[in-house]
C-alpha cells in the first residue's frame, strides 16, 4: 500500500471500547464519541457497539453524526447561524447552546426540542492556554449560576467541558465537586448532564473504579443521566501513520526527510509543540525525521533505531487517530496520507485515498 497512509487498528480501538462499555455497565453513563477529535465514519459501525451515539461542534458534524453514527446525536456550536439552525435541529436529538443569547434567540426554532445549556465553571485542566476553556474571558459557555439558573426552566440538561488530556482522577474529583457546590442547585433543576470529554480513563492505570463510583454518585445525588463525551480516550493508540523515507542528509545532525508533513497530517503535534511517537525508540542511530513541506519547523522529532535510515525505509508514528484525520490540509499540496482499516482478522484495507482531483476540488 502507498505511503503516506493512516492505519486504523481495530485490534487497537478494541481495547478503549471494552473499557468504554465497562464504565457505562457500571456507572449508568452514557457515552458519546466527540467528532471533534476523530470523525472517521469507517469504524463508526464497529464503535457504535459500544457507545451510545455522537456530539458535534458544527452543523456538517453534527449531520455525520445523525448519518453515520447509530444512537443519539448531541448538536453544539460555539454559534448557530440563522440559514444553519433547521438543519441541526433536523439532525439533532438534542442541542446544546453555548450562551443564553443563542438560546433566547432560537428559542421559537427550538421550541420542542431537548435544550442544553454550557456552562463554564472556571476551572479546566489544560496546560495550555491555547486550548484552555476556562481562560480569562474564554467564550465558551455561561459563567454566572444566577444567569443560569433564571433560563432553567427553557432547558432540561446543561454541557461542563472542562477536562483536557486529564489523566488524574483527583483533580477530575477535585473539579467536580467544584461543580457541585456552585452549580448544584441548577442542577438539581435538570434531567441531564453532560461532562464532556478529555477523561483519560482508558489509560494505563487509570483508576476506572473510581471514576465509575463517582459517576454514579454524582447521578443519583442530583436524580439526573450523565454524559461523557470521549474523544481522545476512545481512539488513544488506535491508528498509526505509516510514511516512507525518501531522503537523507546530515547537517550537524542525521536527518530523514518522508513522504509526509507533520503540519498537513499531524498539525496538533506541531501547534504544541509536542513531538510524534515512534516505538521503540532505542539504538545507536538517532536522527531527526523531517516533514517534506517546505515549513523550515516541518519536525516530527528526534528518535533512535538500531541501524542507520536509507530511502526506501518505512517508518510507523504512533497514536495517530485523534486530531490528525479531522485536521488534515492541503499545505504545499502534499499528497494527503490515505485512510486503511486493519479488521479484527488482521486483514488491511484501503477505504479512502485522496488525488489531486481532490486537492483542486477544495480550491477554485
Amino acid at each position: 500500500m502507498q505511503t503516506p497512509y493512516y492505519l486504523i487498528d481495530k485490534s487497537r480501538l478494541l481495547p478503549n471500547m471494552e473499557k468504554i462499555a465497562w464504565l457505562r455497565d457500571a456507572s449508568g453513563v452514557k457515552c458519546l464519541l466527540a467528532l471533534k477529535c476523530f470523525a472517521t465514519w469507517s469504524v463508526f459501525d464497529f464503535m457504535s457497539k459500544y457507545m451510545d451515539g455522537s456530539t458535534s461542534s458544527s452543523l456538517y458534524e453534527v449531520r455525520l453524526g445523525r448519518e453515520k453514527f447509530a444512537g443519539e446525536t448531541h448538536a453544539y456550536s460555539v454559534a448557530y447561524a440563522d440559514h444553519e439552525i433547521e438543519q441541526v435541529l433536523d439532525c439533532s436529538d438534542k442541542i446544546i447552546f453555548n450562551s443564553i443569547g443563542q438560546l433566547n434567540k432560537f428559542a421559537d426554532a427550538s421550541q420542542g426540542h431537548i435544550r442544553g445549556l454550557r456552562v463554564n465553571p472556571g476551572v479546566s485542566t489544560s496546560d495550555f492556554d491555547l486550548a484552555d476553556p476556562a481562560r480569562p474571558f474564554s467564550r465558551l459557555g455561561e459563567h454566572d449560576p444566577a444567569a443560569i439558573d433564571a433560563v432553567a426552566d427553557q432547558i432540561s440538561g446543561l454541557m461542563f467541558h472542562n477536562n483536557c488530556e486529564n489523566d488524574s482522577y483527583d483533580r477530575f474529583d477535585e473539579m467536580l465537586t467544584l461543580i457541585e457546590d456552585r452549580f448544584g442547585d441548577v442542577i438539581h433543576k435538570m434531567d441531564w448532564v453532560s461532562l464532556g470529554g478529555g477523561i483519560h480513563f482508558t489509560g494505563e492505570g487509570y483508576p476506572i473504579e473510581k471514576l465509575a463510583a463517582r459517576l454514579k454518585q454524582f447521578a443519583e445525588t442530583f436524580g439526573i443521566q450523565v454524559y461523557l463525551e470521549p474523544g481522545e480516550a476512545a481512539i488513544t493508540g488506535a491508528a498509526t501513520l505509516e510514511v516512507t523515507v525518501l531522503d537523507t542528509m546530515h547537517n550537524g545532525k542525521n536527518l530523514a526527510i518522508v513522504d509526509s508533513s507533520i503540519e498537513a497530517h499531524m498539525l496538533d503535534l506541531l501547534i504544541y509543540r509536542e513531538p510524534a511517537k515512534i516505538s521503540p525508540d532505542t539504538g545507536p542511530e538517532e536522527w531527526m525525521i523531517c516533514g517534506k513541506s517546505c515549513l523550515a519547523g516541518d519536525i516530527f522529532g528526534e528518535f533512535r533505531f538500531d541501524a542507520p535510515l536509507k530511502a526506501g525505509d518505512r517508518l510507523s508514528f504512533q497514536d495517530a487517530a485523534g486530531y490528525t484525520m479531522v485536521k488534515k490540509n492541503w499545505f504545499n499540496g502534499v499528497k494527503m496520507p490515505s485512510i486503511a482499516i486493519r479488521e479484527l482478522d488482521g486483514t488491511t484495507r484501503m477505504v479512502r485515498d485522496f488525488d489531486y482531483s481532490d486537492f483542486a476540488a477544495a480550491l477554485s
